[in-house]
């Protein structure tokens, strides 16, 4: 199963195609409503996973910069704003979700 991720974290771009194929696996094909989906649930949980995999990837990318194992700054900063941008991105779904169930906890029946 393809993640939300995949089409920045793959090449360090955003690419078309894969947001294509981000968008088609997610809605479970080529515009087959039978067909199976993952629910929401194991959407998020697969696309928190992506954010902590890249979390992770770039500390243990500063600590090998830090310790002298490597020499390539460049790829430890481009990996420190990737995991930030996927963090950032996932705060503000937070907040569209939260603010979502306030507004419909402020419906009235």
């Amino acid at each position: 199963m393809m993640n939300l991720f995949s089409p920045i974290a793959a090449s360090g771009t955003i690419s078309p195609a894969g947001l294509g194929q981000a968008a088609a696996s997610l809605m479970g094909g080529a515009g087959d409503p039978n067909a199976l989906t993952p629910s929401f649930s194991q959407t998020l949980v697969s696309a928190m996973n992506s954010v902590n995999t890249a979390q992770n990837h770039a500390g243990a990318l500063a600590q090998d910069f830090a310790v002298g194992k490597t020499s390539d700054i460049h790829g430890v900063m481009i990996a420190s704003e990737q995991a930030t941008v996927a963090l950032q991105m996932t705060t503000q779904i937070r907040n569209k979700v939260v603010e979502a169930y306030q507004e419909v906890m402020r419906m009235s029946m």
